[in-house]
């Protein structure tokens, strides 16, 4: 892929997301990616996984539901600082 197309396509793609620390979910790839992590990552590495074919960005359900999940997480541990 010619550098110049990859990072208009990455600029576009970076302009299209809204939030400024998206969710994206990973999807399964030929050197070994596993589907479905999902991860909380700047707007410029979403843009730079999506147009690798290497993530794709959450839906609004799926990122709630993975802050969710971190909150139940990071619970415990303030209760230990405090």
């Amino acid at each position: 892929m010619d550098l110049r197309m990859f990072y208009q396509k990455m600029r576009k793609v970076e302009e299209d997301i809204a939030s400024t620390h998206p969710v994206v979910v990973s999807v399964e790839t030929q050197d070994g990616g596993k589907a479905g992590v999902k991860t909380e990552v700047s707007r410029e590495m979403a843009a730079k996984l999506i147009v690798e074919g290497r993530a794709r960005l959450a839906s609004d359900e799926e990122t709630d539901e993975f802050r969710k999940a971190l909150k139940h997480l990071h619970r415990p541990a303030r209760k230990q600082e405090l």
